[in-house]
């Protein structure tokens, strides 16, 4: 291919002993690039300049041990992660091209072969395979190989470029439908809905939890029993405890307290399978007419939507739903113009310098407020 153009600058390519080298110039004239090329070819017939043995480049199977081990101590802490990465890297060494494919030879046209080949398959429910599944792949693919170079096992990661038409579900459940629901779920399926209604678990956290973890006493200085949410079983290993509202309360009562064992078993005492849940919850919103993007997870981004209706500011829903940073929590908050003007009202007045006169009163703000939304409107 020797000296190509990659947008405004110049690319040269050319294959050393078996070994394709591919190197940027960062030049956007050609005939300095092809010099540069030449002198890179110089300098490696004077051995000036060493090259790795090809034979030393593993493939994208042989370096899957490598790449299991660093996940595995990178997120140590979090089990749930290191699960999803094998089972993501499962899928890419299923595409055979990949997986026999040298790290250094990955590229753009490999990648995008394999994003048609994961598009065309269906899912273990008969369904065209969604574009959210194949990105998580082609995302763990692109850690995999930044680690490579990282550890100087290649020279360049290709760009990998996630599908377009993700859609994010953010389906929010309304009191009449979750009256409803409630109302016709099983207990088996009811329960755990509550709970991830009213407490905004997650449905890993809701499996998992286990009676030693209810207290349904307040601690010292609280007024509301919590639940005590363990590292191990959180997305970020980050523990926190959740207030108890009244509804959780009383149907962990009906469901009888115990001193041990999970909250939501099986008939042999061991947790709810998540498949379980996500098809009795699937009959349920079928029979209910609801949307698809009505997920057992709906529950929670329902909590806290109504969190942020409800007032709570970003810092707070970040503790409670056990988000790794505020800004995941800030899309659930909304404020509106008397959210505002009150904030504005109490910063006011705790300035002595400024008379309780000049403090704008709320009824006064408000129209101030409209007055100037419609001058900007127009």
């Amino acid at each position: 291919m020797s000296v190509y153009k990659r947008g405004r600058l110049y690319w040269y390519e050319f294959v050393w002993r078996v070994e394709r080298i591919r190197q940027p110039t960062k030049q956007t004239n050609k005939r300095v690039a092809e010099q540069m090329e030449a002198a890179h070819k110089t300098a490696l017939a004077k051995g000036e300049v060493g090259i790795r043995d090809r034979a030393r480049i593993p493939t994208l199977r042989q370096f899957e041990d490598r790449f299991v081990k660093a996940i595995e101590t990178d997120c140590s802490d979090k089990p749930s992660t290191i699960e999803f990465y094998k089972a993501k890297l499962r899928y890419l060494l299923d595409y055979e091209p990949l997986a026999r494919c040298r790290l250094s030879s990955i590229d753009e046209a490999l990648v995008d072969a394999f994003k048609q080949h994961r598009r065309n398959q269906t899912s273990r429910r008969g369904k065209r395979l969604s574009v959210a599944s194949v990105n998580r792949e082609l995302a763990t693919l692109r850690r995999l190989l930044w680690l490579a170079q990282k550890w100087k096992v290649i020279d360049r990661v290709p760009k990998i470029k996630m599908l377009r038409g993700e859609h994010e579900r953010d389906f929010v459940l309304s009191f009449e439908h979750e009256k409803l629901y409630l109302e016709m779920a099983p207990g088996s399926l009811r329960d755990p809905a509550i709970l991830m209604l009213d407490e905004g678990l997650r449905v890993r956290e809701t499996r998992l939890l286990e009676w030693p973890d209810v207290h349904l006493t307040p601690a010292p200085g609280a007024r509301f029993g919590y639940l005590a949410i363990r590292a191990e079983n959180a997305k970020n290993a980050k523990k926190r405890n959740l207030p108890l509202t009244a509804r959780a309360v009383e149907m962990l009562k009906q469901r009888g307290l115990a001193k041990q064992g999970y909250v939501f078993t099986r008939s042999d005492g061991r947790p709810l399978y998540q498949t379980w849940l996500n098809q009795q919850h699937s009959k349920l919103r079928d029979t209910l007419k609801l949307p698809e993007d009505f997920v057992p997870h709906s529950f929670r981004h329902t909590y806290a939507t109504r969190l942020g209706e409800g007032g709570a500011d970003a810092f707070t829903i970040m503790k409670l739903m056990g988000h790794s940073t505020v800004l995941v929590s800030q899309r659930y908050v909304h404020p509106t113009p008397e959210s505002m003007e009150k904030a504005v009202e109490s910063m006011a007045a705790l300035n002595p310098n400024v008379s309780r006169s000049d403090v704008p009163t709320k009824s006064t703000t408000i129209t101030k407020f409209s007055r100037d939304v419609k001058k900007l409107s127009n």
